[in-house]
Formats: structure tokens, C-alpha cells, sequence
């Protein structure tokens, strides 16, 4: 019998970021005056120190840790016309009920900057080189580094989370609006793809915003909107191959309760009919670790594979390598192992100076997840023996 092939090992976007990077984005993001060529100047060296760290930690499918934006989805208002004002932000219904919590948790964050802006005026590219800049960064990471990583992703965010966190107060509709940004980033998913890198869509909104957007509204007004906004996602990736491409799908990147959070079962046909081939989804934190049974009785497409977060990116436990053994090993019982690899459920740094888990800690657990996967791995060659 031929050997299995091994779990390869991947995470979720965003990494723990320099102190220095972190603050020059921080004050950016409170619209303090920054020297721009200084900053660009400086990012190649955390980008390749980021890359060869990934690849010294194990893991086979790398990317810039996004070092030089300041969140996966706000880094568009630098790159885009049409967003700034002032949004009215997004409240979690889920956190509304502790308010006590709620206070704790965000007591000392960056609070608004980048994030509380709107959509005031048409939607357009205005920098259009952005993008080829990071591609740069990037392809000259990993070719300093070695040996060299089996894949390198970048992320993007999904028009339907940028209208998510930039509130509309200029199209007539949110639909309209949605089309509008699909029509804008549709540039900057095409590039990383013809670079050769595999698009990464950071879509949290086909999850998180039922407990934002749509809290108290009925799951089929959820619904509706998620299928808009992959209807123009799909729109904007028309033309790349699906294998290129996978989909991160989050209920948000916070330690909270996330008892109002939509059930995976409840949305999972939408996410199937995203064209990105890997679905990147939760599988590790406590709300949402045991939706792997949904694959039991939801049929993954041919072609199709699935990236389950095994390790929590909000809290500082170091999974032991066995925990995250088990977890994988579910998915492969239900999937495949072919069509499994190993991931986090979210960034460790998804936001410049908001984070929940110690960057050292933060590396420790990518390692965890390298050799949990490694377990794995082995247990199945042993059975298929």
C-alpha cells in the first residue's frame, strides 16, 4: 500500500509583529502623520525574519505574518477611496449581555483607531501597486530562507467583511455596496494568484456577523446577506483556479462567550459555494471544537479540503501535541486525510497592538500544532500498514 501522505502544517494569517512595526501602525491608524518611505523601507527584514521563523518552527505553508498591515480587513482604507467619517461600530450581541467582561476585555486596547470608519463616498482602488509590494516582500522572504517552505499564502479580505466593518452611509443598498468593493479588490486577488502564491480570503463574515450585523435578526436575514456577498466574492475570483485559493472563516478572534454565534450546520452550504477549494474554519476553541461531527452528514465536494483550526488563538494554554492529534484525526475520519491540513483558528496578531496572546507563547503553540500533526501523521501510516 502506498505511504499516506503527511499532514502538512499551515496557520492563519496574522503574526506577532516587531514593536517598532506595531508602533509606526498604531500611529498611522490614529491618523498621525508617519514617514511612509521609512516604514516601507523597513519592512522587509521582520517580513524575511517572519518567514524563516515559520519554516524553522516546521510549518510547511508560510506567508508575511501581515506584518505591514495593520488588521487582515481596515489595511484596505489605505489602498482604497471612499472610507473614512466615522462608523458607528459593530457591537456583538454575545458580549452585550456581559458588560462587566466586555470592559475587561477591551480595557486598554486600540480602541476605534481604523476601525470605526465608514463608507462615505464610491469604492476604488487607489493604489494599485500595494498589493505588488507585498508580493515582493514576500517572494523575497522565502527565497532567503531555507529549505524551502511546500506553499507560500497570502491573505485578502472578502468584500463582505470590509462592508462589515466599514459601515455604508454612501450606496443605496448593502448589496450595491458589496458589488462595489468585490469590484475593487477583484486587482489585488488576481495578483497574488498570478504571483504564484495561493489567496488566502479572509471571509469572518460568513460567520461573525450573525452575532454583529444580523444579531436579533431571523438566521434567514443572515443568511441572505452571506450568500450576496459570496455571490460578488465569486464574482471577484471568476477566472483563478479553486486549488489556488482557500477561505478562512471565523466567528470572531476574541475570548468570549460566543453563545450567540450561528451553528456551522446553519451555514455551511454557503461556505461550500465560495470557489476557494481549502476551507479554512474554528476547530479548537471550546464554542465551536466539536463541529467537526457537521462533516459526518455534509458531503465535502470533490476537490475540496478543509484547514481546522487545532490550536485557540485567544488564550495562552500551549495545546500539548497530543490534543492536537486527536483533533486532526477527527477531521481525517470524516474527510480523509488527503484532504486535511492543520491550522490555527485565527491570527495571533490580528490587529497592530491588540494582542491576546503572549508572542512567545503565540510561536510556542504553532510548534505544538507542528507536532501534533506529526503525531497524526505517523498514527496513520500505522493503521494503513
Amino acid at each position: 500500500m502506498p505511504d499516506r501522505p503527511r499532514i502538512l502544517t499551515t496557520h492563519t494569517g496574522s503574526l506577532p509583529r516587531p514593536a517598532d512595526v506595531e508602533e509606526v501602525l498604531q500611529r498611522h491608524a490614529r491618523g498621525e502623520p508617519i514617514d511612509e518611505a521609512a516604514f516601507e523601507a523597513r519592512l522587509p527584514s521582520p517580513t524575511t525574519e517572519i518567514a524563516r521563523r515559520q519554516v524553522e518552527t516546521g510549518l510547511d505553508v508560510v506567508n508575511d505574518g501581515e506584518v505591514g498591515k495593520v488588521s487582515y480587513a481596515t489595511y484596505v482604507a489605505d489602498r482604497m477611496e471612499g472610507f473614512g467619517g466615522e462608523g458607528k461600530g459593530r457591537p456583538m450581541a454575545d458580549l452585550a449581555e456581559f458588560p462587566n467582561y466586555t470592559r475587561r476585555l477591551f480595557a486598554g486596547e486600540l480602541a476605534g483607531a481604523r476601525m470605526n470608519l465608514a463608507c462615505v463616498g464610491p469604492v476604488a482602488l487607489r493604489d494599485p501597486d500595494a498589493v505588488h509590494r507585498d508580493i515582493a516582500r514576500l517572494q523575497a522572504a522565502v527565497s532567503a530562507v531555507s529549505p524551502a517552505p511546500a506553499g507560500v499564502f497570502m491573505t485578502a479580505a472578502s468584500p463582505g467583511v470590509i462592508a462589515r466593518f466599514f459601515e455604508n452611509q454612501h450606496y443605496p443598498t448593502e448589496e450595491e455596496y458589496v458589488w462595489a468593493v468585490a469590484r475593487a479588490m477583484r486587482p489585488e486577488y488576481q495578483a497574488i494568484v498570478e504571483a504564484g502564491i495561493t489567496l488566502q480570503i479572509d471571509a469572518p463574515d460568513l460567520a461573525s456577523a450573525r452575532n454583529t450585523v444580523y444579531a436579533g435578526r431571523p438566521l434567514e436575514d443572515f443568511r441572505r446577506g452571506a450568500a450576496q456577498a459570496v455571490e460578488a466574492l465569486n464574482w471577484a475570483l471568476e477566472g483563478l483556479p479553486p486549488e489556488r485559493m482557500r477561505i478562512h472563516v471565523c466567528w470572531g478572534n476574541y475570548e468570549g462567550p460566543h453563545h450567540r454565534d450561528v451553528e456551522l450546520r446553519d451555514m455551511v452550504d454557503i461556505v461550500l459555494s465560495a470557489r476557494p477549494a481549502w476551507i479554512s474554519v474554528e476547530a479548537a476553541n471550546p464554542r465551536h471544537e466539536h463541529e467537526w461531527e457537521v462533516w459526518s452528514s455534509v458531503s465535502l465536494p470533490e476537490g475540496r479540503g478543509l484547514i481546522p483550526g487545532v490550536i485557540d488563538s485567544t488564550n495562552n494554554f500551549i495545546e500539548h501535541p497530543r490534543v492536537v492529534a486527536q483533533r486532526l484525526l477527527r477531521y481525517t475520519s470524516v474527510v480523509g486525510p488527503e484532504r486535511v491540513m492543520a491550522g490555527a483558528d485565527c491570527g495571533f496578531a490580528t490587529f497592530a497592538g491588540v494582542s491576546q496572546v503572549d508572542p512567545d507563547i503565540a510561536w510556542a503553540k504553532l510548534g505544538s500544532l507542528v507536532e501534533g500533526a506529526r503525531i497524526a501523521s505517523q498514527e496513520l501510516e500505522t493503521v494503513s500498514a
